[in-house]
């Protein structure tokens, strides 16, 4: 059987550093390959490669038979090839309608208006084939990440192309809309697709894939169906070392701390209803739910980033109303966002820059504001250490250079500076690979034994089973079980979850 793309030997170094070094590989018509590996490995390079946004330094590749050498993105658009990126590519100020055919705007013959209703049409159906309900009229900013993802995904669908190439679609989605994608996908491959798809959720490779893929360092260190692999296997070729255990050994059963936040009766009508929790010092609290749930309403409430129509929020027996976000940092609340790139980092800015952000203000030296320097650079490198970001990136390397895996500690640096006593982490596992996710659980458990209280937002149960000592679940805007950890239960969280949209 003849490959539709063909990666022969392909080579790229940055700066001296060779980051692929001759990769091959094949992909077929019809058939999904599993690319997986650590961040770092390649994979972002070799699919950048791809789509025509880097040149390789040696090595060829084909797709169709012939020559493919992409100069520039449309390049590789104009030939079939369909990018879904984990960064989102959207504008939130549009539409859906209008982000969907951005630059395919159906017109009148005549006089070249653009048909509303032909666009709306249109745009349902694709809406539909991906399994979301949302007027073609809505803005994008009133979605939430897993909502835009699946407008991301569609879009992709749109043109219709012969390679498609998924990086981390389902890291907003729960197992429900996952499972809908899952559906989706195969419809497109039975019609001939071909897909390449990344994810460091190696259960979702396992059962999608056709074929795998595994990059160490640059390298193709494992070629095969999923049936000669399993996870343990696939972890071990992705990291070059057996990972035996998932999640950080929990400290003896202890009492609880004292109250560090407490929500009371917090309403926001269309977002969240009559929330009352508490959060001990100490404690990890999750907070479970499908897409919509309201999980990252929730959380940016908490924040101060957007307003609650009533309730009581306090940290620490302080209520804290209407106060400003600066003011709630310095209460000891800290958020990172599930959307680390638009809102979590300054990709132009340096490591050191998005490290030192949130205290900048507490380091300057009255009454010029001069900045003790020498103190934020020894602040800065010791908390490096801590989160265990990369020796080899420079402090005044741009963060946008950085692997997703260490983005996301660069993003947890900058809150831990602070040295906050209520973190809300929404996904804060969303798209980095196994060995990084290990790291960030031992922070996460680390912060609690320490005396911190965490709130976790993930659409990952096993993760919740394994980091939280309580579980919320939210449906619909509102908070419909709680669950010990003696009481932690799959199928359980599944269904408080599920039952109102199964009742519907």
């Amino acid at each position: 059987m003849n490959a539709l793309l063909t990666f022969d030997s392909i080579r790229k170094s940055f700066g001296g550093v060779a980051v692929l070094k001759g990769v091959s590989l094949d992909v077929h018509a019809g058939r999904t390959l599993g690319l997986v590996g650590e961040n770092g490995a390649g994979k972002s390079t070799l699919m950048n490669i791809l789509g025509g946004n880097v040149q390789a330094d040696a090595g060829r590749m084909t797709l169709g038979g012939r020559l493919h050498a992409p100069k520039r993105p449309a390049d590789a658009a104009t030939a079939g090839i369909a990018f879904v990126h984990q960064e989102l590519n959207l504008f939130p100020n549009l539409t859906v309608a209008e982000n969907m055919f951005l630059t395919r705007f159906p017109t009148s013959r005549a006089f070249s208006f653009i048909r509303r209703d032909q666009l709306c049409r249109r745009t349902a159906t694709l809406l539909a084939d991906v399994g979301l309900n949302v007027p073609p009229g809505t803005l994008v900013e009133r979605l939430s990440a897993g909502e835009r993802q699946l407008v991301e995904i569609a879009k992709a669908l749109s043109f219709e192309p012969q390679l498609l190439i998924l990086d981390e679609p389902t890291t907003s989605l729960s197992e429900r809309e996952t499972g809908h994608l899952f559906a989706v996908l195969h419809r497109w491959r039975t019609r001939g697709l071909a897909m390449i798809y990344i994810s460091h959720h190696l259960a979702e490779v396992l059962r999608l894939c056709d074929d795998l893929c595994v990059l160490r360092d640059g390298e193709v260190v494992g070629r095969g169906p999923p049936s000669s692999f399993d996870a343990e296997r696939l972890v071990s070729l992705m990291v070059g070392r057996s990972l035996t255990q998932g999640f950080p050994v929990r400290r003896a059963k202890r009492q609880a701390g004292p109250t560090a936040l407490e929500v009371a009766e917090l309403t926001e009508p269309g977002r969240v209803r009559n929330i009352t929790l508490t959060l001990n010092r100490g404690e990890v609290l999750g907070l479970a739910g499908l897409l919509g749930a309201g999980r990252s309403e929730l959380a940016r409430i908490l924040f101060g980033l957007d307003r609650a129509q009533s309730g009581a929020i306090r940290v620490h027996g302080i209520e804290l109303g209407r106060a400003s976000v600066a003011r709630r940092i310095r209460h000891g609340l800290a958020y990172l966002t599930e959307d680390r790139h638009d809102e979590g980092l300054c990709l132009e800015a340096s490591i050191a820059e998005n490290i030192a952000m949130v205290i900048l203000r507490q380091q300057a030296r009255p009454p010029l504001g001069a900045l003790h320097l020498d103190a934020l650079a020894r602040a800065v490198a010791r908390i490096r250490a801590a989160v265990g970001l990369t020796p080899t990136a420079r402090d005044d390397q741009p963060v946008k250079t950085l692997s997703g895996g260490h983005q996301q500690k660069v993003v947890l640096a900058k809150w831990l500076l602070a040295k906050p006593s209520v973190l809300i982490l929404d996904e804060p596992t969303r798209g980095i690979d196994v060995g990084a996710k290990f790291e960030i659980y031992q922070l996460i458990r680390q912060l609690a034994d320490d005396g911190a209280g965490v709130l976790l937002i993930s659409s990952e149960i096993e993760e919740l089973i394994g980091l939280c000592d309580r579980i919320l679940v939210m449906r619909r805007g509102e908070i419909v079980e709680e669950l010990a950890r003696e009481g932690f239960d799959r199928e359980r969280l599944l269904r408080a979850a599920l039952q109102a949209s199964e009742a519907a």
